[in-house]
């Protein structure tokens, strides 16, 4: 009796072991090879190699214009120009890139491709052709170039970076150093990125060896599908150090449709200007953390004027979305598309509110300028209680500045040790709102001035050459 239930004891472990290994398996936690997902996708990836002209300066050979006489035989036979510079060279880069579309576009970075006179892309099979720029956008750091040649070309199948998770197994391919066709894996360490490359960064991040020479190669999930556009690393030799980040290709697949079918990069827009939220202007806009966008200024008659938004209003959420930073709010309504309505969610003066907007197009909207009013040119004043200097904002004024605001008062200097000073108030700032209250000349700005006491907290609205920001500070106290 006690001979069977030892064996049936055993099988009982030995069935929870087997189940264990199974479900370790069904995970897919180690592959078996990388071979499968390499061969789909190598076909289509190639290198890319760019030709720029580049002007050197003349210095190594300054010493010899010391002499007049020497200075004047070269100004003669080169110019003074040829004094300066020496003759045009041809410099060469390496990149890497992934054929899209079987007509012959590849996606790769703006940074691989930009200034090249000539761009040279050699195939798996060795064969090279030459190339032609379509388009880039720069501010994501992506580029489509097109093959000459009239042929089918093999063409890489696009995924959906959404649904990739973090700790899921990818492939990076491209040509590092040069060295053509290298396949390196690793896994999705994170993802939404910001590294400060742009406005819209939202990267894949990856331990998967990405080095110089793969910028434009493709990361690849475990279907051979491309989800990501590899860009830039985090390094202090120049090497790998298992920090690697990708554009997700669902934001280059709709740049790469915007500019092979319009020639122009289609974001959408609202017309603000927004800033981050820290505590103290948390505190001044009555809010229980920092998350979400402040609106700094509202473009006269764009689409968030039109719609009733308000400078102060403090964005939550677009579309459903939450929105916690500077970088999400223009991530999401850059994906939005023209004359699509979408709901904020807004904080104002404490009450949350939904608000529908219809979404303009950015690339029509260049060019518009802010809310702007007529102010009275008068003298000037010294606030001691800030430690500000300021006149009131003339035509000449605003046009050295290179504004077309004509209403505030103009900050001349800041006082050394000042709140102001402290603040981050600079000369030249215009001074738009104090304590939201909307400041017009030097003698509405002195009477509002006048009324805080020391220990007050105080909100100051302020245009800053071509964007519009709040500054908190508090009235040291006696």
């Amino acid at each position: 009796m006690k001979k069977t239930l030892g064996i049936t004891a055993g099988l009982l472990i030995l069935a929870s072991i087997t189940a264990a290994v199974s479900a370790v398996a069904g995970t897919r936690m180690v592959p078996e090879s990388f071979a499968d997902v390499a061969k789909k996708i190598s076909p289509a990836v190639v290198n890319i190699s760019t030709v720029r002209i580049v002007r050197q300066p003349f210095s190594s050979r300054q010493w010899m214009f010391n002499d007049p006489s020497t200075q004047e035989f070269f100004e003669h036979f080169f110019g003074p120009r040829g004094l300066r510079e020496m003759p045009a060279q041809k410099s060469t880069s390496l990149g890497s890139g992934v054929i899209v579309d079987k007509r012959g576009y590849v996606l790769t970075n703006s940074h691989v491709v930009e200034k090249g006179t000539e761009i040279l892309v050699k195939l798996k099979d060795g064969k090279e052709y030459q190339a032609e720029v379509v388009g880039t956008d720069p501010k994501t750091d992506l580029a489509i170039i097109k093959l000459n040649g009239r042929r089918t070309w093999p063409a890489a199948e696009m995924g959906d970076s959404d649904k990739v998770r973090v700790g899921d197994w990818v492939v990076a391919l491209g040509s590092p150093f040069g060295l053509e066709q290298t396949v390196t894996a690793g896994i999705i360490s994170a993802k939404g990125r910001t590294i400060g490359q742009g406005p819209y960064d939202n990267f894949l991040q990856t331990d998967a060896s990405i080095n110089p020479g793969n910028s434009g190669g493709p990361l690849v999930n475990m279907q051979g599908q491309v989800i990501g556009i590899n860009t830039a690393i985090f390094s202090r030799s120049g090497g790998s150090l298992g920090i690697g980040f990708a554009i997700p290709i669902n934001m280059a697949a709709k740049i790469y449709r915007d500019i092979v079918n319009t020639g122009v990069v289609h974001r959408g827009w609202i017309g603000v200007y927004i800033q981050a939220l820290t505590p103290e202007l948390a505190r001044h806009f009555k809010l229980k953390n920092t998350k979400g966008v402040l609106l700094s200024a509202v473009v006269e008659g764009g689409p968030a004027e039109r719609a009733g938004l308000r400078v102060g209003d403090v964005v939550v959420k677009f579309n459903g979305k939450p929105v916690d930073s500077p970088n999400d709010l223009q991530r999401l309504v850059a994906q939005a598309d023209e004359n699509q309505t979408v709901t904020l969610r807004i904080i104002r003066n404490g009450s949350k509110k939904r608000i529908k907007v219809r979404m303009g197009d950015q690339a029509k909207s260049e060019g518009r300028a802010i809310t702007k009013s007529v102010g009275d040119p008068v003298s000037k004043s010294r606030s001691t209680l800030l430690g500000l200097e300021v006149e009131n904002l003339t035509r000449e004024t605003a046009r050295r500045l290179g504004t077309s605001v004509l209403s505030g008062v103009v900050v001349k200097a800041v006082q050394s040790g000042s709140p102001a000073e402290a603040a981050g108030i600079s000369p030249g700032d215009i001074i738009r709102e104090v304590n939201r209250r909307r400041v017009r000349n030097q003698e509405e700005f002195q009477r509002l001035v006048k009324a805080l006491k020391p220990g007050d907290d105080l909100l100051i609205l302020i245009k800053r050459q071509d964007y519009t920001i709040f500054v908190a500070m508090k009235i040291p106290e006696k």
